[in-house]
């Protein structure tokens, strides 16, 4: 099939342009930019080879020999939005500010790129930008006195967590819109649904929680409580 590789490869390890001819037109940074402007506008679904060839003003079969399938496509689109990490030159010496405030600068580029999280995947975890922002978490919990698995757990749990916490809140947002009520109608009849079933007796231990909940839930306040509680879990007793 055209563009179908006939083994495994790692485009990163093919040259930009395959076949002969002149110098490339394009660069797989071209490539990138070109898919991340059409996903950012209309979605992933709307990236195609061909959506993309006409972005660069080429024909959809000379792209393929800059990328060869589509998943590679959607790898290099990955590598271009990590590309906007902000990395110090060194860690601060705080693991724990530093992880923080990566998963700061995770979610908000996933809220930049919102279809991020339909294409995201361990698979992609060998692309330039990805081995900088690794070999960056491994020098920022260099304080941390744990064993090297360790912390490669710690790293993986933190974008997990933030990746499924971006995800449930652009369900939530997708599910809203179009709807001809508020989000805060929504959740006011669902949340008089919810005190209804309680005052049945039947859930004795949610009522009980209920009962001293402090009221609505700051999604911030959230976001940042879980991460702080992720690293400290990490952090070896006494530290």
């Amino acid at each position: 099939m055209a563009g179908r590789a006939a083994e495994p490869e790692v485009i990163w390890a093919r040259p930009e342009r395959t076949g002969r001819g002149p110098r490339p037109a394009y660069s797989r940074g071209d490539i990138a930019a070109a898919a991340v402007r059409i996903a950012d506008a209309d979605g992933i679904d709307a990236v195609s080879m061909r959506r993309v060839a006409a972005e660069l003003g080429c024909g959809t079969m000379s792209l393929y020999n800059y990328v060869p399938r589509k998943e590679d496509l959607y790898e290099l689109m990955v590598d271009a939005a990590s590309a906007e990490y902000e990395l110090p030159d060194a860690p601060s010496g705080d693991w724990r500010a530093d992880m923080t405030g990566l998963a700061r600068q995770t979610r908000a580029i996933m809220y930049r790129h919102p279809w991020l999280s339909r294409v995201m995947t361990t698979a992609y975890g060998f692309s330039p930008q990805a081995l900088r922002y690794l070999e960056w978490c491994l020098g920022c919990l260099e304080p941390l006195d744990v064993d090297p698995g360790l912390k490669m757990q710690l790293i993986a749990m933190v974008n997990g967590t933030v990746m499924a916490t971006v995800r449930n809140e652009q369900a939530i947002a997708e599910r809203s819109r179009g709807l001809p009520w508020s989000e805060a109608e929504e959740q006011a009849v669902r949340g008089a649904y919810l005190m209804g079933q309680v005052s049945t007796g039947a859930y004795p231990h949610l009522a009980a929680l209920l009962a001293t909940s402090a009221g609505p839930v700051d999604a911030e306040e959230v976001f940042e409580q879980t991460i702080a509680r992720l690293l400290d879990s990490f952090a070896p007793r006494g530290a």
